[in-house]
């Protein structure tokens, strides 16, 4: 099943990528500015390392859309993933995340999608530090001049 799971997904890749190659040159100005580049990425990420989901939530699109994390498997909205991950990050007392080097930004019109590993180092309030790398995909469309995530998957590597 897990292989199933990793050959439709790389499938998938395949087929994004293939379709922003294709579209590149059609890509548009938005009244956004240019699309989110690896700072605007970093700023999402500057906003988890607060602990605070209210800090991010100006970067997500709020209504029905799909947000995949690493506990629980999925959340369905912008509201529910808040709730979801405020319950999750309650257990830290600390947190920093760093975009990698290796994030890659397609634009496409008035979507972008990223991808991109991140490096996390959390405390929790144990005292205990975490630290690993995970893997992030991210979509991004134009909603009246802003560039907001509707799609989201954060994904750790298996042990």
């Amino acid at each position: 099943m897990k292989r199933y799971f990793l050959v439709l997904l790389c499938l998938f890749a395949v087929v994004l990528s293939a379709s922003a190659q294709t579209k590149k040159s059609a890509m548009k100005k938005s009244s956004a500015g240019a699309a989110p580049d690896k700072t605007y990425l970093q700023k999402i990420w500057d906003g988890w390392a607060t602990l605070d989901p209210s800090n991010t939530a100006k970067f997500y699109a709020t209504g029905t859309h799909t947000f995949f994390d690493i506990a629980p498997l999925k959340y369905s909205s912008w509201d529910e993933y808040e709730k979801g991950v405020r319950g999750v990050l309650s257990g830290y007392k600390s947190a920093k995340f760093t975009v990698n080097d290796d994030a890659a930004i397609h634009p496409n019109g008035d979507l972008v999608w990223a991808t991109a590993t991140v490096k996390d180092e959390m405390t929790n309030k144990a005292g205990k530090v975490e630290m690993g790398n995970f893997r992030w995909t991210v979509v991004f469309e134009n909603e009246e001049g802003k560039w907001l995530i509707v799609h989201e998957h954060v994904s750790a590597p298996l042990q």
